[in-house]
């Protein structure tokens, strides 16, 4: 389900007593079975689910001028409707620190493309006894990867 951050904090206040609260983040511009097996594992390792998604400006900053191929909009429906996926908020800015902060997710969770020391968050999470994890990827493949196929096969 998409929320804004007010009324997803409110649900959360009253859902999450007794549960683990798992937040990650992305862009996930082309949702592949790389990012649903992820999504599957982090759901795994509590009982909520949170996922940041990226806004079209902010994936635009990180990722280039040509992207997000998929808007926003389309990309919250999309991931909203996976069902590991219990809340989606969108965020503006580069990197979801404001999210963690105001969410204070039990469990902190990002790729395994990622070293622990460099995930946006990790101080503040494991601060308050909170988890930090990388999952490893089972597929490999990418939205860039899956470009640069369409590209190889059909732009020659």
């Amino acid at each position: 389900m998409l929320l804004g951050l007010e009324e997803l904090l409110k649900r959360l206040e009253r859902e999450r007593t007794g549960k683990r609260v798992v937040f990650t983040n992305g862009c996930f511009d082309i949702i592949h079975a790389g990012h649903v097996d992820y999504l599957e594992k982090a759901k795994k390792l509590g009982d909520i689910l949170v996922v940041g998604l990226n806004s079209d400006s902010s994936v635009k900053r990180i990722k280039g001028e040509k992207r997000p191929l998929i808007p926003q909009e389309m990309r919250a429906k999309v991931l909203s409707s996976l069902k590991p996926v219990d809340y989606v908020v969108v965020f503006e800015e580069d990197t979801p620190l404001r999210l963690i902060k105001a969410i204070k997710p039990d469990v902190l969770v990002k790729g395994g493309d990622w070293d622990l020391d460099k995930i946006v968050g990790r101080e503040f999470v494991e601060s308050y006894g909170g988890e930090v994890k990388t999952i490893p990827f089972e597929f490999d493949i990418s939205t860039s990867k899956i470009v640069d196929r369409i590209i190889r096969l059909y732009c020659r």
